[in-house]
Order: C-alpha cells, then structure tokens, then sequence
C-alpha cells in the first residue's frame, strides 16, 4: 500500500486514511485510503468490487452489479446496469428542460413556490384529454409486456417507442436528468425507480409510471402489476392501494379542500395495516409537468387550496406493507422503504368539473376496473 492522505474509506470508520490501496493506484482509483492493513484486510471483499467497476466489470459471479459497494440497502432489490439514453426525433416537440444540460424545467422555475392553482380554458382542457389519453394508450402497452424474465429496460424500450409512434415525448426524459423514458419501481421501491437490466421475479410487483407530452401538455399515470405468482399479502397490499385511490378520486369536486385527500386515503390505508409514504405527493399538471396544488397523501396535511372546475391534478399514493419512511439509493432518485418492505402505487390525472371530476387517464378496457380484477 501507498502512503497519502485522506479520510479512510473503511465502512463506519472515522480514522485518518494514510495508506493507499496498490491496486487503486495501478487501475487509477483516486482517494482509496485506509487508516492500517488491518482495516484494509476488513473491508477488502467490499472495495474490491472497486476494482472491477474501474475496469468494467460490473458483474460479480452471480450476476449482481453494484456501483455503490458502501451503501447499506434496505431490502433485497439490487441494481443492474442500465441501457444508454434513448433518443428522441427533433420532429416531436418537446418539454423546455428536454435540452437544459442540467434538465432545469425553467417554466416550474418560474412559478415555484407560488400556490396559485391555474384553471384551464377549453382549449387546455381539450389539449389535457388528448395527452393523457395517449399516455394511457403508452401504459397499457406497457403492461402488455410484464412478465417473469422480462427486464425493466425492455419495458422502458416500449414506452419510449410507444411515445414516439403517438407523436409524444416522453415527459420523465432528462427531467433534473432523470435518464429514462419512464419510472419501473419494483418491490420496496416507492417510486422514481430507473429502469436497468434486471429480469423480473416469479412474485415481484412492478409499478410503471408514464407521463407524456403531447402538443404542449403533459399526461400523467401509474399502476402497480403482478409478476408471476404474488404472495397474498403483496396482492392485498396492491388493492388497497387502488382504493385508496379511488376513495380519494370520489371527493373531488367543487368546494373540496386538497388537504382532505390525505385524511381519506390514510384512514383506509390504516384501517388494513399499510402505511402512507409522505415524502412525494400529487400534483397540478397541465403545461408545466409538476406545478400546484401539491397534493399529500397522508392525513392531517396542510395542503394549500380549494378545488375549482377546471383544476387539473394527480391522485398518486404510495402505500407500504410497514414504516412510511423513505431513503434514496445513490443514484439520487431511487425511493425505497427504510425497513425494506414493499410499497404499490397508483395514479390518475384528475379534471374538477362542474359537478366532480373526470378521471382523464383512465383505463378505457374491462368497463373501467382495474387491471388486476381479471387476475385475483
């Protein structure tokens, strides 16, 4: 080992790092100390998955790939490499922070912190159904192809391709450089998984999330399906998930308060033992992808707003088999549980109208019910 100066990298170790790994030095590693051999010697099975990376070999024997060897995941869902950014036609339109180099939605910028909630003309209303119909059409295509071996960047292929073919663009690409054309979160994942190279399991749960921009409006859902052979307590979880939506959807209309969404969805989620995520929430969308009102789903919020006809916005909550707590891996958008359980979603984009609302992402197949009534 090569003497030098810097914190040590041993897990949990606060000592002063003065010795260098030879291997980090050969392959060109920087700042890879350690404060004695023996501490080194410890933590050796971890940093030499170091070394691998470095030299582009980022599978171990079994398969699994790990770009972060010191951080503690809370479950048993692992990473895999991802696929290159997929492309878009300069044909298709596209959002503002498509081509930012940091992916900077200036539009949001503008309005951030404001909690004016815009009502829509007819024309934007118009302009809503359209994207939101065809990001349902994107999603049922997606659901077409979940199954066991199939990996989340095939699923995020189709999306993309099935945006393209509709003349959208897919609105999660390059939002604060989010690398994918759409959100895969499987298992303790809550929600922002990025799509790699993992096949699916015989008993996973996988959520898609698909939001398009079509003509200079963005269309926003969610679902959570079964892989394979899911154990009953994971189905349970699901449908009460997607009644928790749909008791929320049901008191919206004129009059009501935001904050009232949460008090509903929390109580049923309670009532069967689930818990809320509370670190995302829903949101007003139109031109502007997230914008007012936020919508939290957990009870006792203190969401702004009273909803008005032509409000348009997302019902999305998170419900989790046990803590409601949230971490994110290092990658900086993966959202897991902290106790490594499962957690479903689903979501709509929501129109108040003059007597309620219209639920303008919604399934246009099975008379309405959710996809999974044919599988139970």
């Amino acid at each position: 080992m090569s003497f030098g100066f810097s914190p040590c990298n041993s897990i949990n170790c606060n000592q002063l790092g003065t010795l260098q790994c030879p291997t980090c030095i050969k392959i060109g590693i920087k700042d890879s100390f350690f404060c004695t051999q023996d501490c080194f010697k410890a933590n050796w099975k971890e940093h030499k998955i170091l070394h691998k990376l470095a030299k582009g070999e980022g599978t171990n024997k079994s398969g699994d790939y790990n770009p972060w060897p010191h951080y503690r995941f809370t479950g048993e869902l692992r990473p895999f490499k991802k696929e290159s950014r997929r492309l878009v036609p300069p044909s298709i339109a596209r959002p503002d922070y498509a081509t930012h180099p940091e992916g900077i939605p200036l539009g949001e910028q503008e309005v951030r912190g404001s909690s004016l909630i815009k009502v829509l003309d007819d024309e934007e209303i118009e302009g809503m159904r359209i994207s939101c119909k065809l990001g349902r059409e994107v999603l049922d295509e997606a659901a077409k192809a979940i199954e066991v071996g199939v990996t989340t960047a095939e699923i995020d292929r189709i999306v993309h391709e099935a945006c393209l073919e509709r003349d959208c663009y897919p609105s999660p690409l390059n939002y604060y450089e989010f690398p994918a054309s759409c959100c895969t979160s499987v298992n303790e994942v809550i929600c922002h998984g990025i799509p790699d190279n993992r096949p699916l399991k015989d008993g996973d749960i996988c959520n898609v999330d698909v939001t398009v921009y079509h003509n200079g409006f963005h269309g926003d859902l969610n679902e959570t399906f079964f892989v394979g052979n899911v154990k009953p307590e994971v189905k349970k979880l699901v449908e009460v998930t997607h009644e928790c939506l749909s008791k929320a959807i049901d008191i919206v209309r004129p009059g009501e308060k935001y904050r009232e969404i949460g008090n509903i969805i929390q109580k049923h989620a309670q009532a069967h033992g689930f818990s809320v995520v509370r670190s995302y929430c829903g949101h007003g969308i139109h031109r502007l992808f997230h914008t007012a009102p936020n919508v939290p789903h957990y009870a006792k919020n203190k969401a702004v707003g009273v909803m008005k006809a032509g409000h348009c916005f997302t019902i999305e909550p998170m419900i989790s088999q046990g803590t409601w707590k949230s971490d994110t891996w290092p990658d900086n958008w993966t959202a897991v549980t902290t106790d490594g359980l499962w957690s479903a979603q689903f979501e709509q984009t929501l129109l108040v109208t003059e007597t309620g609302c219209d639920i303008l992402t919604k399934r246009r197949t099975h008379d309405g019910k959710p996809w999974f009534m044919d599988k139970i």
